[in-house]
């Protein structure tokens, strides 16, 4: 789905949710998701059972993606399309996991040369059911002292 199409249906579910019609709007959209969800399962299915090549390919498309994942229908699990599409990124980025929707992506030496904006759609893009992106710059620290709870 490109960006202006995301744009034009935050719009239009703006408004139609914040006017009077609300619950009406709110069963509308509910019950086409349901139904393209209903047939879009089906398909998947299908191309499990005879073509699961195929459906890879298909998976792979970014529009495709975005509607795989809104089913919870995608071929690959979310942390396996944030890992490719961080190693598509490339520099000095990992993949250091995924917990309650968050994925955690190191950037190397806290001055990674690939952009966190250009990491985070990256991610976006894979797996846009995810609720956000948490960037970590160090993966340890050295502390000066002894351990915390420790007396000297």
């Amino acid at each position: 789905m490109t960006a202006a199409v995301r744009a034009r249906l935050g719009t239009l579910l703006g408004v139609l949710l914040s006017g009077e019609h609300r619950r009406p709007a709110e069963e509308l959209v509910r019950q086409l998701t349901d139904l393209y969800g209903d047939g879009l399962a089906r398909v998947v299915a299908i191309l499990r059972e005879q073509a699961p090549d195929l459906l890879g390919a298909i998976a792979a498309d970014d529009a495709v993606t975005d509607l795989l994942a809104l089913h919870d229908l995608h071929p690959l699990d979310a942390a396996t399309r944030v890992r490719r599409a961080l190693a598509r990124v490339g520099g000095d980025v990992g993949y250091l996991g995924l917990d309650d929707g968050v994925v955690r992506v190191w950037l190397g030496g806290g001055c990674s040369s690939v952009p966190r904006a250009t990491v985070e759609a990256a991610v976006r893009d894979a797996a846009p059911e995810l609720a956000g992106v948490e960037f970590v710059t160090a993966l340890y620290e050295i502390g000066v002292g002894p351990p915390a709870g420790r007396a000297s």
